[in-house]
């Protein structure tokens, strides 16, 4: 008897209902309107906000509110942070100030550097030209002794002459060049007039005879050649 009324009692029980989660919305700012809520007091029975239904408006609502929360700092963080922008500003307008002292010495130097060897290069050729001045012109007079023989008609054939052609190739392969033509206008610059003869048939100095040649490398002379020149007769 007792089992059957302890089932009765439990068929009279009636069925539980699901119980509703209820979810808080804390956020200061109203994501549909952006407007500041007013604090609900820990009494009051106020039903939180509905969820809003359109989701676009939540990227300008979170905007929004790191705005209003930017305006909620105190003049003490005001302060620091203007402090650290200064300090910033400050450290990069030095960091580029060395940059730029950096790159105008690097270009100082390779401009420097490009002048030095430039200048060596200079010097090279300079001491290149000279030395080899020097070792033709000590060599001058073996072609003084070839054009003498030339003259006296000893070149004409044999062992010498070979050798006078071998020697006089040496010299125009190394840029050689003879001065003193007959007929030639007299040049101060590459010839010494050993004589003057006057001649009414000339209007200006001109080559008579030829003393002795002169040779140049490149636009160096060698030697002058020095000549007999016909001069205007007065």
């Amino acid at each position: 008897m007792a089992k059957h009324e302890q089932f009765e009692s439990n068929d009279e029980q009636p069925d539980e209902q699901p119980v509703e989660p209820h979810i808080t919305d804390k956020r200061r700012i109203d994501p549909v309107t952006g407007e500041p809520r007013e604090p609900a007091s820990a009494g009051s029975g106020a039903a939180p906000a509905a969820e809003p239904e359109a989701t676009e408006a939540a990227p300008a609502a979170d905007a929004q509110a790191e705005a209003d929360a930017s305006d909620d700092l105190s003049d003490e963080d005001r302060a620091l942070l203007a402090n650290e922008a200064q300090a910033y500003e400050a450290e990069r307008a030095e960091l580029e100030a060395k940059s730029a002292a950096q790159l105008d010495e690097l270009q100082r130097l390779r401009a420097e550097y490009v002048n030095y060897r430039n200048r060596i290069e200079r010097e090279r050729a300079l001491d290149k030209a000279s030395t080899t001045a020097s070792v033709l012109a000590s060599l001058l007079p073996a072609l003084d002794d070839l054009d003498l023989a030339e003259k006296h008609g000893d070149l004409a054939e044999g062992p010498l002459a070979l050798v006078a052609a071998k020697l006089r190739g040496s010299f125009e392969a190394l840029g050689v060049v003879k001065l003193g033509e007959i007929g030639e206008p007299f040049d101060i610059e590459k010839h010494e007039a050993v004589a003057q003869l006057p001649n009414p048939e000339v209007t200006e100095m001109v080559v008579a005879d030829v003393v002795q040649s002169g040779y140049r490398v490149g636009e160096r002379v060698l030697r002058a050649a020095k000549v007999a020149v016909f001069v205007p007769a007065e």
